[in-house]
């Protein structure tokens, strides 16, 4: 078994049970038995090992080619262990541009721990070597940021890591996998907020950890396994399910973003259009070209000065108003009011977030309805903005 698709189906069997069963069951049970007391057993408590749990890490590390795998209750939890392997005293290099929920951990929490962290443009070599101390452990940093999708080379900034025997550290959420695989690109961890594309189904939360090294998975487990953060046998099994048909909705995912893309470069009503998919001579396409297998499902864009953004969301019938993203569902969102509201007005304009700002997430409907939804709802912005140049 060597083809990707396949691992996506079948990963790595447990063989754990002898009814035939096709798919790993879901095991219930927060204990086990020991055959006599001075046994050696694979499971004894199910905080620290469950079947269905071991066979779901297997598999990521299977598709992520790493040593082991590692699922938690969220997507937070997964970056609280893995920030949680250093110690006071040690700096973090970040980008820029992080996922909210990264921010609020660093800011209100590891902070307390005294962990030091420098923010940086991590497209920018030279910015992320002059941020290198000598009490430097990791660089942390988003393939594709969110919202605005800048890019950042995980060849480029291993390259630079391990020449100061460094760690890397890729959040990975929007590619998934199946678009990139971080740790052969040179990465150390790789995490996957597997409430996303890995799930896929708005349905549960969990978050993903693979490690390349079996030193750095020791520590990763010992804080899985000591602080509890663990995912359910019954949401392990959710997106175990989920990541068996990741493929083919990926490949649903990447062909409607691109029909959208090709429609809103189209309407006069956007300023701005941010997708690595637009071949603009930019260093995001330029890189996302070069270290992945596509382009992703996330598109934002700016509508123009005057056009109100709020009405335009909610003028939409098919696509949802909500947070998260990677479903099957297509989600829009206003990044300044949602999901990155805890940022000051100041810290959101300093990030690229303005009030025009929207963020979608393109689901695996039929492209049409997607593209008339879009439609009607551009058009009455349109006709109220016309109607507003008429009074004046």
């Amino acid at each position: 078994m060597s083809e990707f698709n396949t691992k996506l189906i079948h990963g790595q069997p447990e063989y754990d049970n002898n009814t035939g069963a096709v798919n790993v069951p879901i095991y219930n049970s927060s204990t086990y038995v020991y055959p006599n007391a001075d046994a050696k057993v694979k499971f004894d408590y199910e905080r620290s090992g469950n079947p269905t749990r071991s066979y779901l890490e297997n598999q990521v590390a299977l598709l992520e080619n790493g040593v082991r795998g590692f699922a938690f209750s969220s997507g937070s939890a997964a970056i609280h262990a893995v920030l949680s392997i250093f110690s006071p005293g040690d700096h973090i290099i970040i980008g820029k541009n992080i996922y909210g929920g990264t921010f609020r951990i660093i800011n209100d929490f590891f902070k307390r721990w005294q962990l030091e962290f420098t923010a940086v443009d991590t497209q920018n070599p030279e910015e992320v070597q002059a941020a290198i101390q000598p009490n430097t452990k990791a660089i942390y940093f988003e393939t594709f940021t969110n919202p605005l999708l800048h890019v950042t080379s995980v060849k480029q900034i291993s390259k630079i890591a391990k020449a100061h025997n460094i760690l890397t550290i890729v959040d990975n959420t929007f590619l998934t996998p199946y678009l990139q695989q971080p740790l052969n690109l040179g990465a150390d961890i790789v995490i996957h907020s597997a409430t996303k594309y890995l799930g896929g189904h708005s349905d549960v939360v969990a978050g993903i950890v693979v490690a390349k090294n079996e030193n750095i998975a020791k520590l990763i487990y010992f804080n899985q396994n000591s602080i509890g953060a663990t995912l359910s046998p019954q949401d392990c099994s959710l997106i175990r399910r989920g990541i068996q048909t990741l493929a083919v909705r990926m490949d649903r995912h990447l062909s409607n973003a691109a029909k959208i893309v090709a429609f809103l470069q189209k309407r006069p009503e956007i300023a701005k259009l941010y997708y690595p998919g637009i071949d603009d001579g930019s260093r995001d396409h330029e890189i996302a070209a070069a270290e992945t297998n596509g382009f992703g499902g996330i598109i934002s864009f700016e509508l123009k000065d005057g056009l109100d953004s709020t009405k335009f969301v909610n003028g939409l019938h098919l696509i949802q108003l909500a947070v998260s993203l990677g479903a099957v569902e297509s989600l829009i969102e206003l990044p300044y009011k949602m999901t990155h509201a805890e940022l000051s007005r100041k810290e959101q304009l300093e990030a690229g977030i303005t009030t025009q700002l929207v963020r979608l997430s393109v689901g695996i409907e039929d492209p049409k309805d997607l593209l008339k939804d879009l439609e009607q709802s551009l058009n009455q912005l349109t006709s109220t903005s016309l109607k507003k140049e008429a009074v004046r």
